[in-house]
């Protein structure tokens, strides 16, 4: 079929609106494609009819996000017209630019056979120049440096226009680090003399050869594509815009660049994206054609008319209105925990019954959250519910780096003879011990069958190693003190302070390593909450709730992280975060911690930008639903070491009653649904705010509270407990201090909680 297009009913299988933006003439055109609605088959359908109506395959440019999707495009362009289909060039921004820049890099100064620098190389470069220059790496770090530099290249800020831009200048003063200019300076005069680009270059560069027009570079470029594809166009940063701006734009042309995005679903702005390139592409191109795909193929009603709701509350937006002909099916789901705790056991819950119900499969079902170290809790009880699970796209939480560090010191504190955590912290943070010294350590250790932490008093080194090495020792022997007579928490934030990590880990105000503070800080309410609970959990024995030292807690994780890993080739159910999710859909959908400071994020605060994308991002995660979605939160938990009670999600109350149960009761609290357009006032006319929402508690004041003796607790008595409400004891078993009761919680649906006696607070209502 060599230079010949096969013939395919392809039309006959899409609808109206589809047909007509696969169908659509020369010049601009942009569709607007809703969760759900065919995004995808439209944009390689209309590669294949233009392919159809005599464009030559090698005169279409399609630009992706990720290899994948380019890959995943060709192939299905080829079902539809056959091989002729591998001519279309397809790829990512990165690869087709280092591609064109290998022939044309020269007419900017580089070499043709440049080198491309990983993440790696680049920070070794950012690392050697702090060093030249005589800066403090623990400020100057180079990962903070390069996200610096990578916002400055995306926004075509070039080292002497940062110069220039004051505002720049102001954040790095503040921030304490005022050379930031000047080593973005030596970094590109380091990767010019290298004849290296990074990946940020990939995309400068080409701008550079564009803009420039050495050797009428660019209309070399415009005459060899016809039209040119961009998928996922509201993901788009500044300089990807310009870009495609120089290679579109120009006299004579009929501007064929063909858009296909969502503007809902513009959740990358950490990363560069900006909305405001689709948002204005009707402006910078008046003469686009623009179609909407309105109806989802994915979602029942409810979902489509919740999603719908929710971003209408946004103010900058293109307008339309997402439908469905798929039954109304299930109503959404909505749980409002006491705790987060219970969160995560109501979640692990509510699968195994789904699995019963609707007879589902693990591999059906989702949870999603805003932030990676929510994860925990809901590792936790899925392990404890047997649930097999997996993390896409990121780590187990006990898998995470930083966790992994914090568990080291922790691991050495309870036992010095646990050489694996020894030389995991030994030099973390840096302390300056090379290879050779720890090499000496080891080796000493191993001749004389000691431990590694034995032998640093003994191995023969030089000064400055050995006044390091019993500058840590003493800093565990403190630790190890400590533990003796402190509970875990206790011990556990003070390990965290002493060692440096946190320290270390708050200098890193990127992205990720916000979300490095937040693990830690995950981890520490996992254990505040371990020695603060009085109920004995699935898995636990009397001596675990008996005993709240650190060495417990240990036992305790290991029989979570200890488990064999799931293999990814059996059912599991998918933990990610909602902005992994994008692009995903599953059959059920948990989108959990639904509270007001974390989805929305803190971060949104104040900000009306953040908050409609935090608003766009939800509509994401509850996109991603085909059949079941469920939506959870908790009123209250741990934070900082602290219990924080939380308001309800503005989000949830921005859905219409009629998508969901009208009236979800909590104890003594209900909370309604729909009656947020009633309540809301404007404020700078860009956002609206949540009228005040209850806290979710149980109606107790804890000042009120008396607790009784835990002796006089006996079978058939009402009492009342600070977080679980009224109950009444159904039996007690175990004697004296050991004794155990079962209580069942008029507020926890009836469930009955296991609850060690000596332990817990416990007011009797009656006898």
């Amino acid at each position: 079929m060599d230079g010949k297009v096969a013939k395919s009913k392809y039309l006959d299988e899409l609808n109206e609106i589809q047909r007509q933006a696969v169908t659509a003439g020369s010049g601009p055109v942009m569709v607007i494609a809703g969760p759900g609605s065919g995004k995808t088959r439209v944009l390689t359908y209309r590669i294949a009819h233009l392919i159809q109506q005599g464009v030559p395959p090698h005169k279409i440019l399609a630009l992706t996000f990720t290899n994948k999707a380019a890959k995943e495009m060709k192939a299905r362009i080829e079902k539809v017209i056959g091989p002729v289909a591998n001519r279309v060039l397809a790829g990512t921004f990165h690869s087709i630019f280092a591609r064109f820049l290998r022939y044309d890099a020269h007419l900017i100064g580089y070499p043709n056979d440049f080198t491309i620098y990983d993440t790696d190389d680049t920070k070794s470069v950012v690392k050697e120049i702090i060093k030249k220059m005589s800066l403090d790496p623990k400020v100057y770090q180079p990962n903070i440096i390069r996200s610096r530099i990578s916002m400055a290249k995306s926004n075509l800020i070039t080292p002497k226009l940062y110069g220039s831009n004051e505002d720049l200048l102001s954040q790095d003063r503040i921030n304490r680090r005022p050379m930031t200019q000047m080593i973005y300076g030596k970094y590109m005069e380091q990767l010019m003399r290298s004849g290296a680009m990074d990946f940020d270059d990939l995309l400068l560069q080409m701008f550079r050869l564009l803009y420039e027009n050495h050797d009428n570079v660019k209309e070399k470029y415009q005459n060899k594509f016809e039209y040119v594809l961009v998928d996922e166009f509201q993901d788009t940063n500044f300089l990807q815009y310009q870009i495609i701006r120089q290679l579109v734009v120009y006299d004579g042309s009929p501007n064929n660049v063909n858009i296909v995005g969502d503007d809902a679903q513009s959740i990358y702005s950490f990363r560069g994206a900006t909305i405001e390139n689709i948002l204005k592409f009707e402006a910078d191109f008046p003469k686009v054609q623009t179609f909407k795909l309105e109806q989802n193929y994915r979602s029942t009603s409810y979902i489509v008319n919740a999603a719908n709701d929710v971003i209408s509350f946004n103010k900058k937006q293109i307008q339309k209105k997402i439908w469905t002909d798929i039954d109304e099916g299930e109503k959404i789901k909505v749980e409002r925990c006491l705790t987060d705790t219970e969160e995560g056991r109501k979640v692990a819950s509510l699968i195994t019954e789904q699995r019963n119900r609707y007879h589902l499969k693990y591999n059906d079902i989702a949870i999603l959250y805003r932030t990676n170290a929510q994860s925990r809790v809901f590792e936790e009880h899925l392990r404890r519910h047997n649930i097999p699970y997996r993390i896409y796209g990121g780590l187990s939480f006990y898998s995470r780096k930083e966790i992994k560090d914090v568990v080291a010191y922790l691991r050495l504190t309870v036992n010095y003879r646990d050489n694996e955590a020894f030389k995991r912290i030994i030099n973390y943070p840096k302390r300056g011990l090379g290879n050779t010294t720890i090499g000496k350590i080891t080796k000493y250790a191993d001749d004389n069958q000691i431990s590694m932490w034995e032998a640093i008093g003994m191995v023969p080194l030089s000064g400055r190693a050995k006044n390091t090495l019993l500058n840590f020792g003493m800093m565990i022997k403190d630790f190890q003190e400590r533990a003796k007579t402190q509970d875990a928490y206790t011990i556990a934030s003070y390990i965290v302070k002493k060692s440096g990590i946190l320290d270390l880990l708050k200098v890193d105000n990127t992205p990720e390593g916000i979300s490095r503070v937040e693990n830690v800080s995950s981890l520490l309410d996992g254990i505040k909450e371990f020695i603060d609970t009085d109920e004995i959990q699935e898995g636990q024995t009397l001596e675990m709730v008996d005993n709240k030292s650190l060495a417990t807690y240990l036992q305790n994780i290991a029989l979570i992280t200890d488990q064999d890993e799931t293999d990814p080739s059996l059912e599991h159910v998918t933990l990610m975060s909602v902005h992994a999710a994008k692009g995903l859909e599953f059959p059920s959908v948990f989108v959990v911690g639904l509270e007001e400071n974390l989805f929305p994020s803190y971060l949104s605060q104040g900000d009306p930008a953040q908050l409609d994308e935090e608003r766009r991002l939800f509509y994401v995660a509850i996109t991603r639903a085909e059949k079941y979605l469920t939506l959870t939160c908790a009123g209250s938990r741990y934070h900082y070491g602290q219990v924080r009670n939380n308001d309800m999600s503005r989000f949830m109350e921005e859905i219409g009653g009629d998508n969901v149960d009208s009236v979800i009761s909590v104890g003594n609290t209900t909370a309604s649904f729909g009656s947020a357009r009633a309540t809301r006032a404007s404020i700078s006319g860009n956002f609206k705010k949540l009228a005040p929402i209850k806290k979710v508690d149980i109606g107790i004041d804890p000042s009120d509270f008396k607790a009784s003796p835990s002796s006089a607790i006996e079978e058939g008595m009402k009492v009342l407990h600070l977080k679980f409400g009224e109950g009444e004891v159904i039996s007690i078993d175990g004697a004296r201090d050991n004794r155990v009761a079962s209580i069942r919680f008029d507020q926890m649906d009836n469930s009955e909680r296991r609850i060690m006696l000596r332990f817990a607070k416990l007011q009797i209502l009656d006898s």
